[in-house]
């Protein structure tokens, strides 16, 4: 059985699909009933299929006796709201993952970090995501990681301001390109290291087919809508009042513009072979205009 933490957001459920296509059983945990309830419905993004397991990844207990159940482990530690002291919140939820390890039969473990993951306090996904990592290295189940580049999927928010105003918001200059990996194609590459023997595992870093900027992303919107559509930019200055300005905590608005800073300023390592997805960002863009709930 493979366990998926994480399991109803993008990349999560990308993978979900990936092994129920493939015949393989998967529990996808959740701490909404409302999901529980829905399995298999247009209004949720649990795959028809996935079994659901109601649990707080904050309840060690709760969360352990579905551990148990599992001989897979897809591990991505979720997202704490933005409006609160999402560092604190997000270490602590990763520290109740790796507590509840302890007593499975789990016999090997992926888990999803990050581009630029490095021991640094204070920068969001980056320090806590390496701080998971080491974590891993503690517990005895083997584990893979897979060190993502920059979701496309964030750039879906966009489509708004995109449709109203003809405007792509960034904190990045337009011009700047880093990499960016589609969710599907995450989804894609962890099915298939979930599926691997158990003891092959490693650090894979995994991006899309070529690096993309803002402007790239105003030019994929423009596209796909059929409309111009340009890069707005906040300075860097201005990032934490930015960031409060679309419900970030003070807290949380200085991780992520700390976060914002050393990717612009290249403070991380870059593979020199990384794993390539094969979807494009206009071919992400394509299909999130052309949603029907979009």
């Amino acid at each position: 059985m493979h366990i998926i933490l994480g399991g109803t957001g993008h990349v999560g459920s990308a993978l979900a699909k990936r092994l129920i296509d493939a015949g393989e059983p998967v529990t996808i945990v959740t701490h909404d009933p409302q999901k529980a309830r829905q399995t298999g419905t247009a209004r949720t993004t649990v795959p028809q299929g996935a079994k659901v397991a109601l649990a707080d990844v904050r309840d060690v207990v709760a969360l352990r006796k579905v551990l148990q159940q599992g001989t897979r482990l897809f591990l991505l530690n979720p997202p704490a709201a933005p409006a609160t002291d999402t560092d604190a919140e997000e270490s602590l939820t990763a520290k109740s993952i790796v507590e509840a390890l302890d007593g499975t039969r789990l016999q090997k473990i992926v888990a999803e970090s990050t581009y630029g993951a490095q021991p640094v306090d204070r920068a969001g996904d980056l320090g806590i995501l390496y701080d998971l990592e080491k974590a891993l290295e503690t517990q005895p189940v083997p584990f893979s990681v897979i060190r993502a580049a920059y979701y496309m999927s964030n750039w879906d928010a966009a489509l708004g301001t995109a449709q109203k105003e003809g405007v792509v918001d960034s904190m990045y200059p337009a011009d700047f390109k880093l990499p960016m990996v589609a969710p599907q194609d995450l989804g894609e590459f962890a099915a298939r290291l979930m599926t691997q023997p158990a003891g092959k595992t490693g650090v894979y870093y995994v991006e899309g087919p070529e690096l993309y900027s803002a402007a790239d992303v105003a030019a994929a919107f423009s596209d796909a809508l059929g409309k111009p559509v340009s890069v707005r930019v906040t300075p860097r200055d201005k990032w934490e009042e930015g960031y409060q300005a679309i419900g970030f905590s003070p807290a949380a608005a200085r991780s992520y513009a700390a976060m914002t800073a050393i990717t612009l300023d290249k403070h991380y390592t870059v593979p020199d072979a990384p794993v390539r997805g094969h979807t494009t960002l206009r071919a992400h863009v394509q299909a999130l205009a052309g949603r029907k709930d979009a």
